[in-house]
């Protein structure tokens, strides 16, 4: 053992490896992304109890108080026999934003269903009038004792329909600027007073929701980062999910298609020289990505926002409509067909059309360009009248 009382790599990977043999099946596959099965969460529990889940929290919160070049050992032990459940402190929104921001009660009522996915959150964020300016947004939560009540509307909310809880932006005070107004809360989506409907997206699947708040309560002890503090708080939860859609897409229904080495070779051009250039390229912008990522989260301490996240969900975009681009290259005029009789080409037009996801979600591309020239690059801010007057003086579209 160290000085620290931490074992080394070598021990760590082999207590993994031993506790995986002894422990991991595969779980039955999952039909629906948003509904965790009875085995899943058995599973993550004997995660969690094992340490390995959150191995960077502090022991008080199921974690072993690791760094993150150790902990990385536990998620390469999990990824090589691909068990789920590992190093959620790099991905786990709503437990990661709660662990920093949250109050005792509110860690202690949910942190462990989150990270066992007994419990499952949505993001309450955009509106049909703030959507890449969320400092803008008019849903109000408006103190009543020891709760709040909450009414406006939310759009673009994956997963609402089923959902226990959302992390909630709201205005509670619109006599200052937007951007102090605005507070964060876990608010239950099991109540009165909320609708959710579906919206039918291009690729005909239907993860995306509007969700109507009909004077809807949330508890104060829910309050995450205190009141006026919200669009702090934010930055927190948007820094974990621009990380996540940085570090990857998501992938075809077809393993063909979604191998663009593999689509090439079965297509008979992969030896083309037109072809092997743009994939090298491509497959260098992963990598090159891959790198980013990983530094810019050696880099950012637990519970903080990164800047440089906002590159890793760039290049990914970038990298999701060359490849897909690349994909409907390959299958040349197959890519005109469609239907389960048409099952590659299918998939490279599902990849086309879902690429576009990664453009919007956590923030549009044009967002992460303003992002990287204010904050990485130290370029000027763009004018915004509106931003130093209080909100209720703001123009409203």
């Amino acid at each position: 053992m160290t000085t620290t009382d931490h074992p080394s790599a070598d021990e760590l990977r082999a207590e993994v490896r031993d506790w995986l043999r002894d422990n991991y099946e595969p779980l039955p596959k999952s039909s629906d992304p948003w509904v965790s099965s009875p085995e899943r969460i058995a599973w993550l529990e004997k995660v969690l109890d094992a340490g390995y889940a959150v191995p960077t929290y502090p022991t008080e919160w199921f974690g072993r108080g690791y760094p993150n070049k150790l902990a990385a050992v536990i998620g390469q032990e999990f990824a090589a026999v691909k068990a789920p459940g590992s190093r959620q402190d790099k991905y786990n929104i709503p437990a990661n934003t709660i662990l920093a921001l949250g109050t005792e009660k509110v860690k202690h009522d949910l942190l462990r269903d989150f990270l066992v996915e007994r419990s499952r959150t949505c993001l309450l964020y955009s509106e049909p009038g703030a959507g890449s300016d969320l400092a803008s947004v008019r849903t109000t939560a408006v103190r009543d004792g020891d709760r709040w009540i909450v009414n406006g509307q939310k759009v673009w909310t994956s997963g609402a329909q089923t959902a226990d809880y959302a992390l909630l932006l709201a205005r509670t005070d619109w006599d200052v600027p937007k951007h102090k107004g605005l507070s964060l809360f876990i608010m239950p989506m099991k109540q009165p007073g909320i609708e959710v409907r579906p919206l039918v997206q291009i690729t005909g699947e239907s993860h995306f929701n509007e969700v109507f708040i009909n004077d809807a309560a949330a508890a104060d002890d829910y309050l995450l980062g205190g009141e006026g503090n919200g669009w702090r708080a934010l930055q927190t939860a948007l820094a974990y999910e621009r990380s996540i859609m940085g570090d990857s897409g998501r992938g075809s229904r077809n393993r063909k298609a979604d191998s663009l080495i593999e689509l090439a070779r079965e297509n008979g051009v992969l030896d083309d020289p037109a072809v092997r250039y743009p994939l090298a390229k491509v497959l260098a912008m992963r990598e090159l990505n891959k790198l980013n990522n990983a530094r810019a989260k050696a880099s950012a301490d637990l519970g903080t926002s990164s800047s440089i996240m906002s590159l890793g969900k760039l290049a990914m975009s970038k990298i999701l409509h060359t490849e897909a681009a690349m994909k409907t290259q390959i299958v040349g005029a197959r890519a005109l067909l469609a239907g389960p009789d048409n099952p590659v080409a299918d998939d490279v037009n599902f990849l086309t059309l879902n690429a576009f996801f990664t453009s919007i979600g956590g923030g549009t591309d044009q967002i992460q360009r303003n992002i990287i020239g204010e904050r990485v690059l130290g370029l000027p801010r763009e004018p915004d009248p509106d931003r130093e007057i209080p909100f209720r003086q703001a123009r409203r579209s």
